[in-house]
């Protein structure tokens, strides 16, 4: 039990890696602060980031095997515990080694005074625990043979953009208010400056299914000329309690590392889904209270991180991941228009065997057509194509009849979609935050 409180220390340690993210040692030596303290799942997720640069890094694997002892992890801890054993040729038990014992307060090396001998061992044990690591890699894999590797979450994927909105078809009014509400502050680094606008910002993606939310979230990732991180469910979502609010902050901290940086949560009405509506469901309580955290909390510096997030349902979103400062600007994403159609069309039927066809037609023939939708007309078009031209032995090209016979059979997904949001922007539009959406139906009934 930690008698003496690290609290001064582990601030001012903190505060040394805003300046510099990137130093695995400091960053081990306020695990293990963290981990004296009592914060273990701080600290084990600090362990995780150094862990994540340097796989072999004793203290922080000691960190990481204690504090997931102390979770009830037995597995994980067993797993640090055999990495411990290959690096410092030493059997470990992982319920031998406790929070007192396997932890001494400097944690700089991970040794412990009793394993080296006095005042040799007080000197961090490296000497020896660099002497006992491999040279090569191949010598550290067969030390390795026989133990279970030590597994670190691959939480998110992240990658170069790879388009802009020149490559969203269509959309006229989209691309307008992206720019307008969010693009257009980022782009002028002067005028930002001149009004003490900070790099930093949330916008939230709403609309009906499949018409290409993920996309667009894309390509303003690219007129930024930012990575684009995307996480999904699988990757917040935990079945072990702490967990997911953990993934959650090594997802934030990614992003804060890879700045400028687009971090995209799908399906955000199920993260930050309505706190009132979550009787009986804790766990998923606490995600919103970490996304909240995270999104703004007083200890958190996301300048650099755009935070974008699409969701079917914004009317089961937390309002308080709705406030300013969180996802305070959002754009409603509709099914695609006329031209939008026509290019979906294009992109899909581009590189096929094709006759003659009339894209503009078709457009004009599938209003009311998600993006999904008009790709499943080319789906099954080509099939059509493929059967005849199996039956006649002869390379068959999609024809205009195909498609045109296609969008008969196909009927459009998103109509439950639109009769729940119909609902939505007449009974519960007080706010005024469906007005776009009344503009649309209105529109559609002339």
């Amino acid at each position: 039990m930690t008698l003496v409180s690290n609290e001064a220390v582990i601030t001012a340690l903190q505060q040394a890696l805003a300046l510099d993210p990137s130093n695995v040692e400091v960053r081990a030596h306020l695990a293990g602060l963290l981990h004296q303290d009592g914060h273990t799942g701080a600290a084990l997720a600090e362990a995780g980031v150094v862990l994540a640069q340097q796989p072999d890094h004793l203290a922080a694997l000691r960190v990481a095997q204690a504090t997931t002892q102390l979770q009830g992890d037995s597995v994980r801890a067993a797993s640090y515990a055999r990495v411990i054993a290959a690096l410092t040729g030493r059997a470990a038990e992982p319920g031998a080694e406790g929070v007192s014992d396997g932890l001494t307060p400097a944690m700089g090396g991970g040794a412990r005074a009793s394993d080296h001998g006095g005042a040799e061992g007080a000197d961090d044990g490296r000497s020896e625990v660099a002497a006992l690591i491999p040279d090569t890699a191949d010598d550290l894999l067969a030390s390795w043979e026989g133990s279970a590797g030590l597994v670190e979450p691959d939480l998110g994927h992240i990658s170069p953009a790879g388009v802009t909105l020149a490559d969203v078809g269509g959309m006229t009014d989209v691309k307008k208010r992206l720019n307008q509400s969010f693009l257009m502050p980022m782009r002028n680094p002067e005028l930002r400056a001149a009004f003490g606008k900070s790099l930093r910002g949330g916008l939230l993606l709403w609309g009906p299914p499949g018409c290409g939310k993920t996309f667009v979230a894309r390509a303003v990732a690219g007129e930024l000329g930012a990575q684009f991180y995307e996480v999904g469910l699988a990757d917040v979502l935990d079945m072990y309690v702490g967990s997911s609010e953990r993934n959650l902050h090594s997802i934030f901290d990614t992003a804060r590392r890879n700045t400028p940086c687009v971090l995209f949560f799908d399906e955000l009405d199920a993260l930050g889904h309505k706190r009132s509506q979550l009787r009986g469901a804790a766990v998923m309580r606490g995600v919103v209270n970490q996304m909240l955290a995270e999104l703004d909390g007083a200890s958190t510096e996301n300048d650099g991180v755009f935070v974008l997030a699409a969701t079917n349902h914004p009317w089961d979103v937390d309002s308080a991941l709705l406030r300013p400062g969180r996802f305070d600007r959002s754009v409603l994403v509709l099914p695609p228009d006329r031209e939008a159609r026509e290019a979906i069309f294009a992109l899909h039927l581009q590189g096929r065997p094709t006759d003659r066809i009339d894209l503009r037609s078709l457009a004009t023939s599938t209003e009311g057509f998600s993006g999904a939708d008009a790709a499943l007309v080319c789906e099954q078009a080509t099939e059509s194509a493929m059967e005849e031209s199996m039956a006649s032995g002869v390379m068959q090209p999609i024809t205009q009849r195909q498609l045109v016979a296609t969008v008969g059979q196909v009927r459009p997904s998103i109509g439950e979609w639109m009769e729940a949001a119909r609902n939505y922007a007449l009974y519960s539009n007080s706010s005024g935050e469906y007005d776009e959406l009344n503009a649309y139906f209105k529109k559609r009934r002339r």
